[in-house]
């Protein structure tokens, strides 16, 4: 690291899957972790941990498994489980919590997409 002042920080973000396909989880969890990445101008060496957690209707593959082939995340913690069953939820949904290096003086941003937008509208810059 450099010789800014950083501060270990938690990133929270979600997104949703039109459907439970190989496929669609690959370009969501994708398009999540870019922004992600772009938004808190993040490199790899950055970030400390990942956790995913689905919702019980996706099941096609393991979100961890996609991230993990992104140049450069073979040393970050990568996690997955399942999101807690609650009547009413979003449907298809994935959610990430990330444990980043950031500067002290850079505010953290929280990617929420598609469907997740919902979830935190103050967030998600579409309220």
């Amino acid at each position: 690291m450099s010789s800014t002042t950083h501060a270990l920080v938690g990133l929270r973000g979600a997104t949703t899957c039109p459907e439970n396909s190989i496929d669609a989880i690959r370009l969501a969890v994708s398009q999540l972790m870019d922004a992600l990445m772009e938004q808190n101008q993040l490199t790899p060496d950055r970030l400390v941990s990942v956790t995913f957690s689905v919702t019980a209707d996706l099941d096609a593959c393991f979100p961890a498994a996609v991230a993990r082939q992104r140049q450069g995340w073979d040393a970050v913690a990568l996690l997955d489980c399942q999101q807690m069953a609650v009547q009413g939820d979003l449907e298809r949904c994935i959610r990430v919590l990330a444990h980043a290096w950031l500067p002290q003086d850079r505010q953290p941003v929280h990617p929420y997409q598609a469907d997740a937008m919902r979830l935190r509208p103050d967030r998600s810059g579409h309220n």
